[in-house]
Order: structure tokens, then sequence, then C-alpha cells
């Protein structure tokens, strides 16, 4: 699949539009320890301000929230579970809630380097089809932390390729929302079918139909 750099101007539409293009696109992330690179394969798309139950900015801005109400292509990053970071790409004109959460995607680039940071330094063996099969694994792969929250994705340590052609796609619930957000109302997942590093379906026992 060809890819190429876009301008900042891509991810000016909402995330339900701009989630099922950024299937296929790779994103590399640069620290210290070297670069990962790794092919998107699923998503979900939130959205704010009183439309969607699901997201985080449901009921307007807060401190925690701040960067998706932010200009577009830049990273939110967000705490969970009281262990986990997830990272989520903002979309659509500043002053607009609006963003992509990274569920899955398989390592292209510095597979060591992912591979010893999942490891743990363990030295227990990561499959290649779960080093990013997931949002928490997906960031730890990255070497990405809440440090990035706010991060520039057209910086200097993030680059981002999108496919010249739209990948063909599955769409469903969001994973282990609960609540009307989790339903079927918001089919706002985007997966690429078959792909072996797309994360299991969880629905979350509180979710509406």
């Amino acid at each position: 699949m060809t890819l190429y750099r876009p301008d900042r101007d891509a991810f000016l539409a909402s995330s339900i539009e701009v989630a099922p293009r950024l299937l296929g696109a790779v994103l590399r992330h640069t620290t210290d320890e070297g670069t990962v690179g790794l092919r998107i394969t699923e998503v979900e798309a939130y959205i704010g301000d009183g439309a969607d139950p699901g997201s985080h900015a449901f009921r307007g801005r807060t401190r925690r929230n701040a960067v998706m109400y932010g200009p577009p292509g830049y990273l939110y990053a967000y705490f969970t579970y009281g262990m986990h970071v997830c990272a989520n790409i903002v979309c659509s004109p500043e002053g607009e809630a609006s963003a992509v959460l990274l569920r899955a995607a398989e390592v292209v680039e510095g597979e060591e380097l992912a591979a010893l940071r999942r490891s743990g330094r363990t030295g227990r063996t990561v499959p290649h089809r779960d080093l990013g099969r997931g949002p928490a694994r997906l960031v730890v792969a990255a070497g990405i932390t809440l440090a990035d929250d706010g991060a520039d994705l057209f910086g200097d340590r993030f680059a981002l390729s999108l496919p010249t052609e739209q990948a063909v796609y599955e769409t469903g619930p969001r994973t282990g929302v609960s609540g009307a957000g989790g339903g079927t109302a918001f089919p706002w997942r985007f997966w690429l079918p078959g792909d072996p590093s797309v994360s299991p379906y969880k629905r979350h026992p509180k979710s509406h139909d």
C-alpha cells in the first residue's frame, strides 16, 4: 500500500470520517532509545459536547480532555483503569472535541525495541501479533507515555503517513464502553478484517444495545 505524508488539514474532519482513513497508516515515534513504526489496524472514533455518551468530552471541556478541543494533528494521551495509558489523534477544527483512539497496530519498524518494552526487560517473548494488539500494548510498544499528551504529530518525534487509498474495513460497537455509547447506535470502531493484530472485541456488561 502506498503511503504519503499529509498536512494538518487532513485531520480537520470529524473523527468519524478520519478514523477509517487511519487504517493502514504508519505512525512512527522516535525517542532516545530509537524509532518504532506502527501500522494502524484498529481505531475508534469519539466526539464530544453532548453528542457521544462514550466520550471523555461528553459533558464538555475539563483539564483532562483539554487537548481534544485543541487544533487537529496532536496526540491526546490519558491514563485509564489506574494503570494504562491510551493514545488518540485529535481531529476537527480547534474548539470541537473529536479524537480517534488507536486501538491496535502491527509493529513494522523497531521490532526489537518494541519487544523489549513489551517484555518489561524480563526476557519474556511476546508474539509479533501481540506487540501492539490493544490500546495499552500499542502505547508501550511505541514508547508513548502520559507526558506525550499534547505532542504534535507534525513535530520532530512523531511522523504519520496515510494510505493513498482507503483500505477495506469493517465497523461495529466500540470495545468496553459502558452505557449507550457502547451500543450498536455508535458503530464507531473500525478495523482491518482478518488482520492478526486487531484486538478481540469485548462488550461492556453495562453497555446498551
